[in-house]
């Protein structure tokens, strides 16, 4: 894990979730990492939830939802 080909990384996920308090991660000095709660914020939920019913919206609709991954 430690071969320093990168430089640094700032990791919000892991792959196992909450990460093992012994995971070889949390031992490297260039790595940083926080818990998965980035859009835990009134604001941005209130965001995604408007984005969300618009693309229901839009989608029962018949048209294509406006913020669409994968056209």
């Amino acid at each position: 894990m430690s071969s320093h080909q990168i430089f640094g990384a700032a990791l919000d996920v892991t792959e196992v979730e909450p990460i093992a308090p012994d995971d070889p991660l949390l031992t490297l000095d260039n790595v940083i990492i926080t818990p998965h709660i980035a859009s835990a914020s009134v604001v941005t939920r209130t965001k995604m939830a408007v984005m969300a019913a618009k693309n229901l919206i839009a989608g029962l609709a018949g048209k294509m939802p406006p913020k669409l991954c994968q056209p």
